[in-house]
């Protein structure tokens, strides 16, 4: 089974102390499927990405990538592995420009030892542009651009690496209408191109704009799941809610 997927994760558990926040979850995710990952505050939505992104390592369970039996014990094991990830504090710095930030830790070097800021700024625009992103300059710094602006650069960041996965947390939260949908369409742009999108949202709207299937967590385990097609608004409230008789009713 795991041969068909890019990811399989299977029967995941972490604990902290007593807190059981992971209880055997299972996911699978296709290659250029964009699966949305709901649930309530404490339901282990984002200690599950951590683990698949090496920032948590897991109690118990196997990763398999590209049908592979995979080890991710850190954030580099998952970035060898072409995983990215966008957490909700962008992790960005104000003060260095949209080009800086993309390269961030991975910036261009001249034999001479000094950064190459021209090539830097060159490839970003590029990456910006193909993507479908407008910002007015990649030499602006970052604490001069809207909230919109500065997740994709974020996102633009991740993607210029080729990454395989990208997950994505809460990359919609607080953000202005046009801004949301600047963000969404650059969802699909990326599910064009066969990366593998894991979001994480509270703004359920989105997840029927760009969402091809949605896995629901309860309580730290598998909850409900099925094809976006399959779900309304109503049941996936009620799923999140931890409603059972919507999930046996399907």
């Amino acid at each position: 089974m795991s041969e068909n997927y890019r990811v399989v994760m299977k029967d995941i558990h972490k604990s902290f102390g007593n807190i059981r926040s992971l209880q055997g979850i299972n996911l699978t995710l296709q290659p250029g499927e964009v699966l949305g990952l709901v649930g309530d505050n404490g339901a282990g939505k984002s200690t599950l990405m951590k683990t698949l992104s090496g920032v948590i390592v897991p109690d118990k369970g196997d990763i398999y990538f590209e049908g592979e039996k995979v080890t991710i014990n850190s954030p580099k094991d998952a970035k060898d592995l072409h995983i990215e990830t966008v957490f909700q504090d962008l992790s960005l710095c104000d003060t260095l420009s949209a080009s800086s930030n993309m390269f961030l830790g991975r910036e261009h070097v001249k034999k001479s030892g000094f950064i190459d800021f021209e090539k830097m700024h060159q490839q970003a625009e590029e990456e910006l542009s193909r993507l479908g992103i407008n910002i007015p300059s990649v030499e602006l710094p970052v604490m001069n651009m809207s909230g919109g602006q500065r997740q994709t650069i974020a996102i633009a960041r991740s993607m210029i690496f080729n990454p395989k996965v990208l997950i994505l947390d809460e990359p919609t939260a607080a953000l202005g209408v046009n801004e949301v949908e600047m963000v969404l369409e650059m969802i699909k742009s990326i599910k064009k191109e066969g990366v593998s999108v894991i979001l994480i949202t509270h703004r359920l709207q989105d997840l029927f704009e760009v969402c091809d299937r949605i896995m629901v967590l309860y309580e730290g385990k598998n909850f409900d799941e099925r094809s976006i097609e399959e779900y309304t608004l109503e049941t996936l409230i009620k799923s999140i809610m931890g409603s059972p008789e919507e999930v046996d009713a399907v």
